[in-house]
């Protein structure tokens, strides 16, 4: 019996630890009563995820904040209400509510002008990231990271959760050759970090041409083998096909090869990044291939689904759902490229990474972060060609990470 109730406490204490809802860096800088931003002029870059634990926008609180001057708001990928499609262009515009300077930094600008710099003190970066280096929000921290260190302007990173937790960390890091929007930082494709813990390690390992004048706001309550379940936290849809926390993971798990246009990942139905099918599959041949596999963590059900739009788009399709049985040992982005191990292993007459249209190609080299994934694959079509490239960065890295994590 004593062993029962001592147990019983140890569970009752986990519970309680994560029951508690964890203080983002907006929370935090409002119980500072936004001391740090007195007498600047701040511009603020965030998007719909900018919110406190109430769901009440970054906006709106900076701008009623008595002592806080906000003067100009920047947005990424997909705007700053978040209503702009995957890839699209988003222009300058004036916000509706605050009536304030709205710069776009996925237009004509992916990194503030001088120009959009002038008349600001301190810039505010408040986005919910991913935890995946394609994911572009990354992409303009780092931007304004740099712009900050060009125009001796300070930042200040209010720190947020990575829904993959802090301790996966997956993929090679970028070759030179294979640099873009999509894959712009020297990190893996999965790198374990929060928003702030990024900006710290471009910083210290001097990625920015230069020193920049740099605050992180930490969270309070946050562990590094939190899921974002774990956190008590309200999730704000991170872009259109990201609508629920859950969905973070699955991005990583298909995203890659969901960039060709001749495999179906699910976007374009109710069920984002959680899928892969076509026309030409079997579900249930190709349910039985990948869960002979015996992959940690994960299991696949057969599926039959017509997409909205999208690839497939009016057809009923077959095809896998992905479950995971056991999150902390499933290796995400390795699962898609034993898809297209399998899927060719079934119909070699369907290889997806034979497609007609070169831009589709440069597209998974840039997000993969070097063209040897494909070439590699393309040898045997086994993962196992690959893998060791893949892999072969990530224990350096994590070594490196460590130096900049803000929690334990």
């Amino acid at each position: 019996m004593r062993k029962f109730f001592s147990f019983l406490l140890c569970f009752l204490s986990a519970y309680s630890l994560y029951a508690q809802k964890v203080q983002t860096g907006i929370e935090v800088l409002k119980s500072q009563n936004f001391k740090i931003l007195e007498g600047k002029r701040v511009g603020l870059v965030t998007n719909p995820t900018g919110v406190d634990n109430e769901l009440r926008s970054d906006i709106d609180i900076l701008a009623e904040a008595p002592n806080v001057n906000l003067v100009a708001l920047f947005g990424p990928e997909h705007g700053l209400r978040g209503s702009a499609h995957a890839g699209s262009a988003v222009g300058n515009d004036t916000d509706a509510i605050t009536h304030l300077p709205v710069y776009s930094l996925f237009g004509k600008h992916r990194m503030p002008s001088p120009e959009m710099l002038k008349g600001i003190d301190v810039l505010v970066y408040d986005i919910q990231d991913i935890g995946c280096r394609s994911f572009t929000y990354i992409s303009t921290l780092d931007n304004i990271l740099k712009a900050a260190v060009q125009n001796h302007i300070k930042v200040v990173v209010l720190d947020r959760p990575n829904p993959l937790g802090g301790e996966k960390i997956e993929g090679n890091i970028v070759d030179d050759d294979c640099i873009s929007f999509v894959s712009q930082l020297k990190v893996p494709y999965i790198y374990g970090l929060t928003p702030g813990e990024l900006a710290l390690f471009l910083n210290g390992e001097n990625r920015l041409g230069g020193k920049c004048d740099l605050t992180v706001i930490k969270m309070k309550k946050w562990k590094r083998r939190m899921t974002y379940k774990d956190t008590g936290l309200h999730w704000v849809l991170a872009s259109p096909h990201i609508p629920e926390a859950k969905s973070a993971p699955f991005y990583a798990v298909s995203g890659i090869i969901g960039e060709l246009d001749n495999i179906s990942i699910g976007v374009g139905y109710t069920l984002p990044f959680r899928l892969f099918g076509a026309s030409w599959i079997n579900a249930h041949d190709f349910a039985e291939a990948m869960n002979n596999l015996h992959l940690p963590g994960v299991l696949f059900r057969p599926i039959y689904y017509t997409p909205f739009y999208g690839p497939g788009q009016g057809t009923e399709l077959q095809g896998v759902q992905v479950y995971f049985t056991n999150y902390k040992k499933a290796n995400l982005c390795d699962i898609q490229f034993y898809v297209i191990q399998e899927l060719y292993k079934l119909y070699p007459d369907h290889d997806i990474l034979a497609s007609d249209s070169k831009d589709r190609l440069d597209m998974i080299d840039k997000v993969c972060g070097s063209k040897q994934i494909r070439h590699l694959l393309l040898m045997h079509h086994q993962w196992s060609d690959a893998k060791p490239y893949w892999d072969k960065d990530v224990k350096t890295f994590r070594q490196i990470a460590k130096k900049y994590y803000l929690y334990k």
